[in-house]
């Protein structure tokens, strides 16, 4: 699940922090950086779970409006639809999900003003509407108005935001990236698989987890040298006048591109002038571009660098 371009971003975040403390050390922030990682990947079940707790409240407000003094013809025969989704029917079963929940803890129990909301918000939704208005439907229906209430009513609000905000200072830029994922494995769910069917792993394979430590063990322990090349590298500045944020992403920029080999140029350029646009100012991006084409360039003439 936690792939490069969340890897860079935690990085970015972590090296960030590195620099803004006093009196810590590589092995402290190491240890800090893997724990924000297991946070992200915490959300990623969390944001799952919540799929089960907003249906369970659409089916006590069913029951209650049933259960009234004078009850309407609608309340008596609602339409269940939604709370009768197949696709949620699955998502309670399945085992991966009940046992990292039971292991961590996780709940919204805390949140009934937010579940409430959150439900408001779906309910009059445009894919909402469309769902509970067809003539009929699948379980590949059931699944794609998840999808769509994910992508189109839960990433844009601010109340969801706020919630995870207030839970985790490590989730405070992960909600994005991580809905993604969580739009990934609705897609991936097989009605066939029961409640064995499997989620995302943390790790895609063993090679992205050591692309993390790599990545973020080189940015700090060679800090000092990839400072020193920035700085001879944009004439006229000084390395107090650069934006810090730039000047970090360029140092994790210039590790990923001296000590991780595998990765080409251009995918190394494209990831940190995003980072650049998402983190810092909005000409970063362009100052980004220019200052590592520039640090290429002579690391090439120096013979410091081979990749292409």
């Amino acid at each position: 699940m936690i792939n490069r371009v969340l890897i860079r971003s935690k990085v970015l975040q972590m090296v960030y922090a590195f620099y803004q403390k006093e009196n810590t050390n590589l092995r402290d922030m190491e240890k800090e950086f893997i724990e924000s990682l297991e946070k992200s990947y915490e959300l990623y079940h969390y944001l799952l779970l919540l799929m089960n707790d907003i249906t369970y409240y659409a089916e006590k407000r069913i029951d209650q409006k049933r259960n009234k003094y004078l009850p309407t013809e609608e309340d008596i025969n609602p339409n269940t639809r939604f709370i009768d989704n197949r696709f949620v029917a699955q998502l309670r079963e399945n085992h991966a999900l009940d046992h990292y929940v039971s292991a961590h803890k996780l709940s919204w129990e805390h949140h009934e003003q937010l579940i409430k909301t959150l439900f408001e918000q779906i309910s009059t939704s445009p894919a909402y509407i469309e769902y509970m208005q067809a003539d009929s439907c699948d379980y590949e229906a059931d699944k794609e108005v998840w999808r769509k209430i994910f992508k189109q009513t839960l990433n844009n609000g601010s109340d969801l935001a706020e919630a995870l905000e207030e839970d985790c200072i490590y989730w405070n830029d992960d909600l994005d990236i991580v809905i993604t994922f969580v739009i990934k494995t609705i897609k991936r769910f097989e009605e066939a698989k029961g409640a064995d069917q499997e989620l995302l792993p943390m790790f895609k394979d063993n090679d992205d987890k050591l692309f993390a430590l790599k990545l973020f063990r080189a940015a700090i322990q060679n800090g000092e040298e990839y400072r020193q090349m920035i700085t001879s590298s944009v004439k006229n500045w000084e390395l107090e006048r650069l934006a810090m944020m730039d000047l970090i992403i360029l140092q994790i920029a210039l590790a990923e591109i001296l000590e991780v080999e595998e990765i080409p140029l251009n995918v190394s350029f494209n990831e940190y002038i995003d980072l650049a646009k998402v983190f810092s100012t909005e000409k970063s991006g362009t100052f980004i571009n220019g200052t590592l084409d520039h640090l290429v360039q002579q690391l090439k003439k120096d013979n410091k660098l081979f990749k292409n």
